[in-house]
């Protein structure tokens, strides 16, 4: 460290250079897709006693009441003689919950904490955890991808509980697929909870609406109770604005003095990312403490805009601080994208990665 350097208490720049997105092509195995289906690292720790109610929004209170109870009815030894292989094949069937709904649909907002709530679910369910399943919609779809309908039915049947996070909506043909198999699981025995998407034209409040939820699962409806969870996003309930963008030469420095920080431009990250499949971009940010970004812009087409969206949920999902120079993060999306029918995964996306960049700003005011 030089004297200057050292009498301004600016931490030495690491020799080695920062990683890069870019240069990861990361192959994720079924096992690991299996072994993963447990909630994220920022929900590894939640539950429903963390979960804090809005009090001018009494549905979130009575939420938790209801999903306390539902977790409980999911209780009893697994049935008699059950057998665990290779990804959970072979197992015996789960037991049967209580009469009444075998499912509970989550509905509401980005931000009021469903996935916080379902998350809750998961480690309330009274199971080990080799016998519950949580997972995006994405992270399901891949797992019938990798492993074959029939098999990914045989991996779940012996579940107690399967918890699906941010239900695709806008693809009718992953939808009647995903349908079906939740079909042949409820037949098993196995319990499920889920939230959802927004599908392609719906607006109004910017969430999609239990009925609709209910109709594009077709059959399974009857299965369901819907819990509607009011109120804002809860990243910004009383919280700053989200921090401007920094120059290029902090974000760099940063990188460098970061120790498993990577370091990328924005335009070539957003060009790797269709190289990638998005079922892989946690395996992507895999060892990573930190995201810097520099140069960033507006996004120039939907299709990159909804990779960038799945991207920023990984980030998220692991607690990753991303901190960026150019334009802020609320300006990623054009006005056309904002009204449009992806326009709950753009919020979503914004709010969570202005979150992040929160949590980044260390990461300059320690250089």
């Amino acid at each position: 460290m030089s004297s200057s350097s050292a009498a301004s208490g600016i931490s030495p720049i690491a020799d080695a250079a920062p990683l890069s997105l870019c240069a990861r092509e990361p192959f994720v195995p079924a096992d690991r897709l299996v072994a993963e289906m447990v909630p994220p690292p920022r929900f590894d720790s939640v539950r429903f006693a963390t979960y804090i109610p809005d009090p001018n929004q009494p549905s979130q209170t009575e939420a938790v009441g209801v999903l306390e109870t539902f977790a409980a009815g999911l209780g009893g030894a697994h049935a008699a003689g059950a057998k665990r292989g290779f990804l959970g094949f072979g197992r015996g069937r789960a037991p049967r919950t209580p009469a009444g709904p075998r499912g509970v649909y989550l509905d509401g907002g980005y931000g009021v904490g469903k996935t916080h709530l379902l998350a809750s679910l998961w480690h309330a369910t009274p199971a080990e955890p080799a016998l519950k399943a949580f997972g995006t919609f994405v992270e399901l779809t891949n797992l019938v991808g990798a492993l074959g309908f029939q098999k990914t039915v045989q991996t779940l049947s012996g579940h107690r509980l399967l918890c699906i996070d941010e239900f695709e909506l806008d693809d009718p043909g992953d939808t009647v697929l995903v349908s079906t198999l939740l079909g042949k699981l409820v037949d098993a025995g196995v319990a499920l909870a889920a939230t959802s998407n927004t599908l392609p034209g719906k607006l109004g409040e910017g969430r999609f609406a239990s009925v609709d939820f209910l109709r594009e699962i077709q059959g399974l409806s009857a299965h369901f109770r819907s819990l509607r969870i009011d109120g804002d996003d809860y990243r910004h309930r009383g919280l700053p604005e989200a921090p401007k963008p920094f120059t290029d030469e902090q974000v760099t420095k940063a990188a460098y003095a970061t120790a498993d920080a990577s370091l990328d431009d924005f335009p070539h990250l957003l060009a790797h990312l269709a190289k990638v499949h998005p079922s892989r971009y946690g395996a992507l940010t895999d060892g990573l403490r930190a995201v810097c970004l520099t140069d960033v812009r507006p996004i120039p087409d939907q299709s990159t805009a909804l990779r960038l969206v799945v991207l920023a949920d990984r980030l998220y999902d692991r607690e990753v601080p991303v901190l960026a120079s150019g334009l802020p993060f609320d300006r990623l999306f054009s006005e056309e994208m904002l009204n449009g029918g992806y326009r709950k995964k753009y919020f979503r996306a914004i709010s969570r990665l202005t979150a992040l960049a929160r949590d980044a700003k260390g990461l300059v005011e320690t250089v």
